[in-house]
């Protein structure tokens, strides 16, 4: 409730008096304030009890008021603004998503909206997903958009920003696989920009040296990278198929990797046929000399450290087992002798004879 403005009065003994007044007044509604601002003793509250209060990014402070009031965290907008504003909350207020208890204390409400200690979650970015299953993890883990997703990936503003190569897929290998704790409500640019600034920030000093050894850049390392984590289930020899790419785009032989067959379809393939090998894309390596325009995964370090140091050996192919190993070889001779060996069926285990039956009584 709102207090009336006192009447105003002639100088002299009027005026004194409507000071004094005024003081009583505003010493009573800080006595109000910090009484009903003070922590009240709370028992055991049920999490499914708690009241979800929602601060839209640029809400203004009165729009927050009437939020906390209509979900009913206060009861008076007004006596609580006086009590907040002696609190500097106007000038702090931080927008969020939060929880209170139904008897939360006004002290502990301003605390939390001026700390913008508001709910967090976590969320987890595996190694070798594609940027478009990221988006999709971020839509339904943290209601972000998918279309504002994919436009945040492709902003050429923040590539700049971050120092990385303009690509058709945008950042697409440049957001670090981890795991991140991030508020409920963010923004798709917010977090893009928090995951490529993880993988910069995971980027070790020596391998920019590394890179001048090689005569590649680091966009060409990350996207060899995420060829590598697409490719390789056996962590021990993600250096060896690092070498086979080595060693054929040194030879200007097309690397021929199925994963960026997959990527250039734009979804998953549980297997790769002979007529997706045709799709016409700058990402498919079986129609286009050298590396593709850009990464098709978010790679782990293992296999950006493979792309960095590759096996010495002469190897130019290699063939997948069913356990996820691989034959590698030298000569396409070799190769081929290795998917026979692959593709052959074990024989099938003979039994050994059994005991003799008994024979029937007649």
């Amino acid at each position: 409730m709102a207090v009336a403005a006192l009447p105003r009065h002639a100088e002299g003994h009027g005026a004194v008096t409507n000071r004094a007044s005024c003081v009583v007044r505003r010493a009573w509604v800080l006595a109000f304030a910090i009484a009903c601002g003070s922590e009240q003793p709370q028992g055991y509250q049920s999490v499914a009890d708690n009241i979800i209060v929602i601060i839209p990014r640029g809400a203004t402070y009165y729009q927050a008021l009437d939020s906390l009031e209509a979900r009913g965290v206060i009861e008076s907008r007004d006596w609580f603004s006086l009590y907040a504003r002696l609190r500097g909350l106007p000038s702090n207020l931080k927008s969020g998503v939060y929880m209170f208890t139904p008897d939360e204390s006004w002290n502990s409400v301003v605390s939390t909206l001026k700390k913008g200690r508001g709910l967090e979650a976590r969320f987890t970015v595996l190694e070798g997903m594609m940027g478009f299953e990221v988006g999709e993890r971020a839509r339904s883990w943290l209601g972000v958009p998918r279309d504002s997703f994919a436009a945040a990936m492709r902003d050429t503003s923040l590539e700049r920003e971050l120092g990385i190569r303009p690509s058709p897929a945008g950042v697409e290998g440049y957001m670090y696989p981890t795991t991140y704790v991030v508020p409920m409500r963010m923004r798709a640019r917010d977090l893009v920009k928090l995951m490529t600034h993880e993988f910069i920030a995971r980027w070790q000093p020596e391998w920019d040296a590394r890179l001048a050894e090689l005569h590649m850049t680091r966009h060409q390392i990350v996207t060899l990278a995420s060829i590598i984590e697409a490719e390789v289930r056996y962590t021990p020899d993600r250096p060896y198929v690092s070498a086979v790419y080595h060693n054929r785009l040194k030879r200007g032989m097309a690397l021929q990797a199925d994963p960026t067959v997959v990527y250039a379809h734009g979804r998953r393939l549980r297997r790769v046929w002979e007529r997706q090998l045709q799709i016409h894309s700058p990402y498919n390596t079986y129609l286009n000399p050298g590396l593709p325009p850009g990464p098709i995964n978010q790679p782990s370090d293992s296999s950006l450290i493979a792309a960095l140091y590759p096996a010495q050996t002469g190897y130019l192919y290699f063939v997948a087992q069913p356990d996820g190993k691989h034959i590698f070889s030298a000569s396409y001779a070799d190769h081929l002798a290795a998917i026979k060996r692959v593709r052959q069926r074990p024989p099938p285990v003979q039994r050994p004879p059994g005991p003799p039956r008994p024979a029937r009584r007649q």
